[in-house]
């Protein structure tokens, strides 16, 4: 299996930037030179005490003197050598195929097998090693069945999405039509219960059609119309007050802002958000007429949104259930609605690479959301 190669490994630094067989040879060689002028030393301070004549039984010491410590040289030697071999062969050989068998891994082949003999040490830090390797391979594999599944699941939700839009709404519109035209035509002879009957199956079938509208919002976010771009939220915060301008006028609510920066972000459902924050802050007003203000301050490589209304507010310990789809703490027949409002929001947000929460925090009455969107070319 081959898999994208990792990126290159951080360079070392200092005295590390010298391989292991590099020092060897450094110290090997330190040795050697010392090795070397201890026998000289000892060989020309040897000579020169024979030349100063000494007795027969001195001479004879020195001599048997002499022997030992050539005998002493050259197992010294011996061993010198035999432990460049071992060191080369046991130790560092197995490094040199240790690190090949890394890199062939790092450059993509992830199926390539980390194993060395030897010594004890570098053949487990090598068998730990290529287990999580084989571990990450099974992982990267199930994730590549899983969004291969994703893809088909996502396929069939386009397709949902295609029937929901179209072969699933022209019912209910007939429905709602032929009720209608059914009053219309029958009405006087139909008594005040019939009527309502009537009245019933229209609200409904209007109400599933909203339903059906506002779930396919909420499936196409990051799927469809999903181009991030530099934008002006100022301007995404103008479309949606545009579309809520009746809704405006009609409550006689006050929408103040602060000036509103550029953030990277989908026009499209940037408006969604504001929208739908607006509208709640608006329907869910108290006695007095709305008071909304869109505020912002920056925070890092995000701009942090706020939304502050003078309504009637949101407890505290409803603060993550009304981001859950289809959650209301209101019956419909006060505050009509679908309950995906605030669900819809919050995957705009977390679309963009932000968050939106309730400020449980805030002063005074009504409520203030809060969300975070990356600044323009952060």
């Amino acid at each position: 299996m081959s898999i994208h190669p990792l990126p290159p490994a951080p360079e070392p630094k200092g005295l590390g930037r010298l391989p292991v067989a590099r020092w060897f040879l450094f110290v090997g060689a330190i040795a050697g030179l010392a090795f070397v002028a201890g026998v000289t030393v000892i060989l020309v301070m040897s000579a020169r005490t024979m030349e100063l004549s000494p007795r027969p039984e001195i001479a004879a010491q020195l001599t048997r003197l002499n022997v030992t410590l050539i005998v002493v040289f050259a197992v010294l030697l011996a061993c010198g050598i035999g432990l460049t071999f071992i060191v080369r062969h046991a130790l560092l050989n197995p490094i040199d195929r240790l690190t090949t068998q890394v890199r062939t891994v790092a450059g993509g082949d992830f199926d390539h097998v980390l194993h060395v003999d030897r010594p004890a040490e570098l053949a487990e830090l090598a068998g730990h090693v290529d287990s999580m390797r084989d571990r990450i391979v099974a992982a990267w594999r199930v994730a590549a069945d899983q969004s291969e599944e994703l893809r088909r699941s996502n396929g069939e939700l386009e397709q949902f999405a295609y029937v929901a839009s179209h072969d699933l709404q022209e019912p209910l519109r007939k429905v709602a039509s032929f009720t209608q035209m059914l009053e219309q035509r029958y009405g006087t002879q139909l008594d005040d219960r019939a009527k309502q009957y009537i009245h019933y199956a229209v609200d409904g079938a209007k109400r599933m059609q909203l339903l059906i509208n506002d779930l396919l919002d909420f499936s196409r976010v990051g799927r469809v119309t999903s181009e991030k771009t530099p934008i002006e939220s100022g301007v995404a915060l103008d479309a949606a007050l545009e579309n809520l301008s009746a809704t405006i006028e009609d409550t006689g609510a006050t929408v103040t802002r602060d000036e509103l920066p550029r953030v990277t972000g989908n026009r499209v459902q940037l408006t969604q958000l504001f929208q739908n924050l607006v509208e709640n802050a608006v329907k869910f007003r108290a006695e007095e007429p709305p008071r909304i203000h869109i505020g912002v301050e920056r925070s890092g490589d995000m701009w942090e949104f706020s939304c502050s209304d003078n309504g009637i507010g949101i407890e505290p310990k409803y603060a993550d259930r009304i981001f859950l789809i289809f959650q209301r703490l209101h019956p419909r027949d006060v505050y009509p609605g679908t309950g995906i409002g605030l669900a819809l929001c919050r995957k705009i947000v977390e679309y963009h690479g932000g968050r939106l929460w309730l400020d449980g925090d805030s002063e005074g009455r009504g409520t203030t959301f809060r969300w975070t969107l990356p600044v323009a070319g952060g």
